[in-house]
């Protein structure tokens, strides 16, 4: 995603292989990620021999959250404090008294924070800027 945040907009797709190389991942596992991206909405694909992907929408628009959430799943590190895949812990008494509970929220807000607040493009610029 960041290697493809930093093509041009309404530039030509990119070919898998490319992006494979670029990235250093495995094509067959690329593929993948790439599937599951693509059916979250947060990417284009073109089939054919001038085929490949774009990003669905300005790389400013796409955030890191967003990206993660889709390859990784929810943000939180225990599921009793998850958004999205709610669990209760099997071993806890009282979640309104777990501290463990609290500070993984607290947690949870901040990487959320952070990385719903850092966009591909603002990523791949500092990524630019650091090579």
């Amino acid at each position: 995603m960041l290697y493809l945040a930093t093509m041009p907009a309404g530039g030509p797709p990119v070919p898998m292989n490319r992006i494979a190389l670029e990235a250093n991942v495995p094509r067959k596992f690329l593929e993948l990620i790439l599937a599951d991206l693509r059916d979250a909405g947060l990417l284009h694909s073109q089939r054919g021999k001038m085929g490949g992907y774009v990003l669905s929408r300005p790389g400013y628009l796409i955030s890191l959250g967003e990206v993660i959430r889709v390859i990784e799943g929810p943000l939180a590190l225990v599921p009793c404090v998850s958004r999205t895949a709610y669990r209760p812990c099997k071993d806890c008494k009282s979640e309104a008294d777990c501290a463990i509970r609290h500070a993984m929220a607290r947690v949870r807000d901040e990487t959320a924070r952070i990385l719903d607040g850092t966009s591909l493009a603002d990523a791949a610029a500092k990524q630019m800027a650091a090579a």
